[in-house]
């Protein structure tokens, strides 16, 4: 860790309000997290091309040059879908060792 991490973690932090905010609790597949982060990992490639190669960025007219701070920003959205994958992740295996505990309790007794 470095100085800048607790700052980094933060700024993740905000993304995943705002993620949550906006699409409420996702609870999805694994595979279909992994497509989510492919997706939001394009988007950054695409914002550092875009910022290095200007003449690869075929919307740079419209809203402008890109910048490194759009793939900065992309980073974080990457990292905050990461977390909100690992968050789904342990709160479906929770729920299946709950269900577990619930049939061993409801299991009759060997006699």
């Amino acid at each position: 860790m470095t100085q800048a991490t607790p700052g980094v973690l933060a700024e993740v932090g905000r993304e995943r309000q705002r993620q949550e905010a906006k699409w409420g609790e996702q609870n999805l597949e694994p595979a279909v997290w992994l497509m989510v982060l492919g997706e939001e990992v394009g988007e950054a490639n695409n914002a550092a091309l875009e910022a290095l190669m200007t003449h690869c960025d075929k919307q740079a007219s419209v809203r402008g040059a890109r910048s490194l701070d759009d793939y900065r920003a992309e980073l974080i959205q990457v990292a905050a879908v990461a977390v909100s994958a690992v968050e789904s992740l342990d709160r479906q295996r929770a729920r299946a060792e709950q269900a577990l505990e619930a049939q061993a309790t409801a299991a009759p007794s060997p006699v």
